[in-house]
C-alpha cells in the first residue's frame, strides 16, 4: 500500500508485524504463499561482538585508509552488495520474482530477493584422483572377495611419528599452556605483591572501527548523518553528487542504463520516506525519521547507507555505493558502522538498541549472511513474537515456511478484533469503518478492509487512517 505520512511509532510496530518500506510504499509478504518466505530479522546491537570475517573486513579497510593499498579481485565473496535493501548479488543469477497482491509494484521490484537456481554440486574423488582415471587404479590395491588386503610393508602411516592433529585442537592447546604459565607468573608475582593482575578486555566493535581510522593516513574516511530533507543544507549540497553515484552504482552493479537511473527514481525510491521528523526529549539528539549516512573519502562520497532511526531500533532500508570500492566490502563494513550507531544512540535512548538488517530469506543461500550479525532474532509470522535465530534454523532446514514460535498456546496478541474500529479517512473526515459502511454506497468492501486491517494488528487499525474514495 502506499502511504502518504506516517509517525515513527506506527512504523515500528508495522516493522514488528513483518512491513518494510520501499520509498512510501510499504508492503509485506504473504509468508505461506510466497516462493520464498520473508523473515523479519533484528540484531541485538548491545550484545554484538566481531566475528573473525568482520574483524577482516574492518582490518582491510584500515590498511586501506592507512596505507592506501585497495584490495584487488571482488569483496571476499561477500553475497550482498547491501544489508538492509534486498538489492541483488554481485554475480549474475536467475531471479526468483516474488508476487506481489498489489495493483501497484512500481518499487518494490527494487527490494525482490534473488535466489540462485542451480544447486552446487560437489564432486567427491577418492585419493585426489579421479575415479576412473588410470592412475588411480594402477595405484589403488585390488580387492578381491569382498575384502581389503592389509597395506604391504613400509606403506601407511608411520608409527613412529605422533598422529596428525587439527589445527583448532593445536591452537587450544597452546591457548592452554600460555593460561598456566600466565597463571603461574601470577601465582610468584602474588607472593611479592599483592596486586591483583589485570584482566584484559577483549577488543569490542568501536575498538575496530577506530583502528580503521588512524591519523596521519594515506586517505580520509568521514561519516556524515544527513536528514532527508529537502531544505536541509547539508543534504542539498551533496544531492547531485548522490544522485550521480546511484547511477554509477546501478550500472555497474545490475547493468542498469545510467541515463535510465533517472533523478525521479532516486528521489522517489531513496528520498521520499512516509516517515515524519520527530523529536523527543527521551530520544536521540538528531530526532527520529529518515537518514543518510554518507562516506565521505577524500571529500567525496563514496557510499550512502539510507537508514530510518526508530523509537526501538536503528533500521536498514538501503546501501549503494561507488563500482571502484567493491573490494572494500561496504556492504558488511556500513552494517558494522550502523550497528556501532545504534549502540551509541542507545545511551541518549535506553528503547533504541536494536538494529533490524530487512528480511532473512534460508531459502536462499545468498541471503543467509544476515544470520551472521549475532545475537539475532526473527519474527514468527504467526504470532509476531522475536525467535533466536539459533532455535529457527532447524525448522527452517526442514520446510521453507515455519511458524517459528513453538508455543502452541502463543497468539498474536495485537490481532483484530474488531473491524467496526478501525479508522478510515473519507471525504477528508475520519470516522470508524462502522460509521463510514453506514454510509458506502454500492457493493461492501469489509472482506478487503478487514485484510489490512488484520494485516496491520489491532492497534494501528486504530491509529492509522485508512484511505477510503
Amino acid at each position: 500500500m502506499w502511504s502518504h505520512t506516517m509517525t515513527v511509532q506506527d512504523y515500528q510496530d508495522l516493522i514488528d508485524r513483518g512491513w518494510r518500506r520501499s520509498g512510501k510504499y510499504v508492503y509485506k509478504p504473504i509468508m505461506n504463499k510466497t516462493c520464498c518466505p520473508q523473515y523479519t530479522i533484528r540484531c541485538h546491537a548491545l550484545k554484538f561482538q566481531p566475528s573473525k570475517s568482520h574483524k577482516k573486513i574492518l582490518k582491510k579497510m584500515s590498511k586501506f585508509i592507512s596505507k592506501g593499498e585497495l584490495p584487488k579481485g571482488q569483496s571476499d565473496g561477500e553475497p550482498m552488495d547491501s544489508v538492509g535493501g534486498e538489492t541483488g548479488p554481485q554475480e549474475p543469477t536467475e531471479v526468483c520474482l516474488l508476487k506481489v497482491q498489489s495493483a501497484v509494484i512500481t518499487d518494490i521490484q527494487k527490494e525482490v530477493a534473488e535466489c540462485p537456481a542451480v544447486t552446487e554440486v560437489q564432486e567427491s574423488v577418492a585419493g585426489g584422483m579421479p575415479a576412473g582415471s588410470e592412475t588411480s587404479q594402477k595405484n589403488s590395491p585390488s580387492v578381491s572377495g569382498g575384502r581389503i588386503p592389509a597395506p604391504k610393508h613400509g606403506m601407511g602411516a608411520d608409527p613412529s611419528r605422533a598422529p596428525c592433529r587439527k589445527a583448532k585442537d593445536l591452537r587450544k592447546e597452546r591457548r592452554l599452556q600460555k593460561e598456566q604459565m600466565r597463571q603461574h607468573a601470577e601465582g610468584v608475582s602474588s607472593i611479592v605483591s599483592p596486586t591483583p593482575p589485570q584482566m584484559t578486555q577483549p577488543k569490542g566493535l568501536e575498538d575496530f572501527i577506530n583502528q580503521s581510522l588512524p591519523e596521519n593516513a594515506a586517505h580520509s574516511l568521514e561519516v556524515r548523518l544527513v536528514p532527508v530533507d529537502f531544505e536541509d543544507p547539508q543534504f542539498t549540497a551533496s544531492y547531485q553528487q548522490s544522485v550521480e553515484l546511484y547511477a554509477r552504482y546501478q550500472m555497474a552493479i545490475h547493468g542498469d542504463d545510467p541515463s535510465e537511473c533517472s533523478e525521479s527514481e532516486f528521489r522517489r525510491f531513496l528520498c521520499d520516506s512516509p516517515l515524519e521528523a520527530e523529536s523527543s526529549p527521551d530520544g536521540p539528539e538528531m530526532g527520529y525519521g529518515s537518514f543518510h549516512q554518507q562516506y565521505w573519502l577524500d571529500g567525496r562520497i563514496v557510499a550512502v547507507g539510507v537508514i530510518d532511526v526508530l523509537p526501538n531500533c536503528v533500521s536498514s532500508v538501503y546501501l549503494y555505493y561507488h563500482p571502484d570500492f567493491a573490494s572494500l566490502s561496504l556492504g558488511s563494513y556500513s552494517a558494522l558502522r550502523e550497528i556501532a550507531f545504534t549502540r551509541q544512540l542507545q545511551k541518549q535512548s535506553p528503547k533504541l538498541c536494536y538494529y533490524y538488517l530487512g528480511f532473512y530469506i534460508h531459502s536462499c543461500p545468498k541471503m543467509r549472511y544476515k544470520g551472521q550479525y549475532r545475537p539475532s532474532d526473527l519474527l514468527c509470522p504467526e504470532t509476531y513474537m522475536w525467535v533466536p535465530i539459533e532455535r529457527c534454523i532447524p525448522q527452517l532446514e526442514d520446510s521453507r515456511y515455519a511458524r517459528l514460535n513453538q508455543d502452541p498456546d502463543a497468539g498474536d496478541c495485537r490481532a483484530l478484533k474488531e473491524v467496526g474500529r478501525a479508522l478510515v479517512l473519507h471525504r477528508r473526515a475520519v470516522m470508524p469503518y462502522a460509521a463510514y459502511a453506514r454510509k458506502r454506497r454500492g457493493s461492501s468492501d469489509e472482506t478487503e478492509v478487514q485484510q489490512y486491517a488484520s494485516l496491520v494488528g489491532q492497534d494501528c487499525a486504530e491509529r492509522i487512517l485508512l484511505y477510503r474514495a
